[in-house]
């Protein structure tokens, strides 16, 4: 893909609340293809006369071997706020022993987080104004609201049989 549809591709991927931009997409690549991960291509131009070719880019097989080692690691990192949403974007292709330590490994971060808050909260509830307290409360509820979600979650992964593994009656 090019830039512009790799961006809008990882945009749909990571949803809503997140966008990649393009500051940080196009460093990633060159990175990417300084450690041979990816190649690029000069595409055909459909741009019209005086427009920059665009430039193609294609995961190479060191790239695809790079990709699945980083997603057999299910380390402390791969559930921090920075990584977590990335990971579960790729979720599908993921083993579900991987997949379940960070969902697990998540929640307790969460869970770690909300009693801090909570904690403090509690602490300095008489020197906050209505509006600062909401925005405490706020947050309060949606890390709850996650840790529910990611309880589901792991419970769904433990009721189903991993699809990323074959059965014996595949071929």
């Amino acid at each position: 893909m090019h830039g512009y549809e790799l961006r809008k591709q990882l945009n749909v991927v990571l949803g809503w609340g997140r966008v990649l931009s393009y500051g940080s997409l196009y460093p990633a690549l060159k990175k990417m293809l300084r450690a041979g991960w990816i190649t690029e291509h000069v595409g055909d131009s459909a741009a019209g006369v005086g427009r920059r070719q665009r430039i193609v880019y294609e995961l190479t097989e060191a790239g695809t071997t790079q990709f699945t080692e980083l997603m057999s690691q299910a380390g402390p990192a791969s559930w921090e706020d920075d990584n977590f949403a990335l990971r579960f974007a790729f979720f599908g292709r993921t083993d579900m022993e991987i997949r379940l330590r960070i969902l697990e490994g998540r929640r307790t971060r969460l869970e770690e987080r909300l009693e801090r808050v909570q904690a403090q909260l509690a602490r300095t509830q008489e020197q906050m104004d209505r509006y600062a307290m909401e925005l405490q409360r706020h947050g309060v509820e949606s890390v709850e609201r996650e840790v529910r979600w990611l309880s589901d979650m792991i419970n769904a992964e433990r009721q189903r049989p991993d699809e990323n593994t074959p059965t014996e009656n595949a071929q």
